[in-house]
């Protein structure tokens, strides 16, 4: 299930709001211009399923979104356990490239089609946790900071949904803000 942890920015213990609740969490993103949905699993759809397969599955309501929203590129971004150290290396690359406070200058829109990853907004004074998992659409205002966490082991598929061809790149704030704040496995394990 979707998660959503609120915490005073200078307080990454304080837990003001932790919330499991589709409603609280829409309401609680909503306040803050971002936008949450569900949209419903594909029952097809499995970690195996080729990029080219998942978009099709979703074609409808990507050609939908796109239309409403004017996005113009869509892919999918996605890693998935495999055996080797080459596999692990990758990973952790990847899972690092992110965990650094960034902003980007169109809206980060993504849908979880597999597996679960976690979005930090800092809004204002606090930091907004949402561990997004398969179903969940998020769709994360321009120039909004934040980081994300695909965890120690990623396994997971999003569709990305983009403006312009460099709409994924960061730029990157250089404040340490994240590394005090607990990571995706430590939020799933506190249960």
């Amino acid at each position: 299930m979707t998660l959503l942890q609120i915490m005073p920015d200078d307080a990454p213990d304080s837990v003001l709001l932790r919330t499991r609740d589709d409603d609280v969490i829409a309401q609680a993103l909503r306040e803050q211009s971002v936008d949450f949905a569900k949209w419903p699993l594909h029952p097809r759809v499995t970690p195996r399923t080729t990029s080219e397969d998942l978009l099709a599955a979703y074609r409808h309501e990507i050609d939908e979104l796109c239309a409403r929203q004017g996005l113009r590129l869509v892919d999918v971004a996605r890693l998935h356990p495999e055996e080797g150290t080459q596999w692990q290396e990758r990973a952790a690359g990847a899972r690092s490239a992110f965990l650094e406070e960034h902003r980007h200058g169109e809206d980060e829109v993504r849908f979880f089609a597999h597996g679960t990853g976690c979005f930090y907004l800092h809004l204002d004074d606090r930091v907004y946790a949402v561990v997004c998992e398969a179903g969940d659409l998020l769709s994360v205002p321009a120039g909004t900071r934040h980081w994300f966490d695909m965890g120690p082991i990623p396994d997971f598929a999003a569709i990305r949904f983009f403006e312009k061809e460099d709409g994924w790149v960061g730029d990157f704030t250089e404040e340490p803000v994240a590394a005090g704040f607990p990571r995706l496995d430590a939020l799933l394990e506190a249960g």
